[in-house]
């Protein structure tokens, strides 16, 4: 099973809008990296995000050009949650799974799952950015790979 941990696109200041929405510039991040995953034949089948409006709009974006049908909140994907309760959910997960979430869940939770403990901080992610980790037969996590926006020009309308 592939685990696809997604940092929303960027996100317009709280000072200039509460609800948080994607800014033009986060929206283009987000269909650069999601054009690079299709391209790749990423289609996850689930796409679990927090809620809030940034991470729900990249959920959408991302399974629009993925072809992805099932898109759901969740709790527990919230900033500052505690990773372990989903860490420990993660082995029933059936199929390849995308996340889209905030900073520091993200980070806790890549870092708990790869190095045993949430606070040791070894990928540094940026908004837009996708983190694949992979569950191997004995159960252990494995990064695979890491895509940010900047490296990739904007695709082709």
């Amino acid at each position: 099973m592939r685990l696809f941990l997604v940092q929303h696109g960027e996100a317009a200041a709280k000072e200039l809008d509460p609800a948080r929405p994607l800014t033009a510039s986060g929206r283009d991040d987000v269909a650069r990296v999601a054009a690079r995953l299709a391209a790749a034949g990423i289609r996850p089948p689930l796409i679990l995000h927090s809620g809030k409006l940034r991470a729900r709009q990249t959920a959408e974006l991302l399974a629009q050009v993925l072809g992805t049908r099932r898109v759901e909140a969740r709790s527990g994907l919230d900033p500052d949650d505690a990773v372990a309760e989903l860490a420990d959910r993660l082995p029933g997960f059936e199929c390849d799974t995308l996340i889209v979430g905030h900073l520091p869940f993200l980070a806790r939770l890549v870092s708990l799952l790869l190095c045993g403990v949430p606070d040791v901080r070894r990928v540094r992610f940026r908004t837009g950015s996708v983190v694949c980790l992979a569950r191997g037969d004995d159960g252990a996590w494995g990064l695979e790979w890491m895509l940010r926006p900047e490296l990739f020009s904007v695709p082709d309308a």
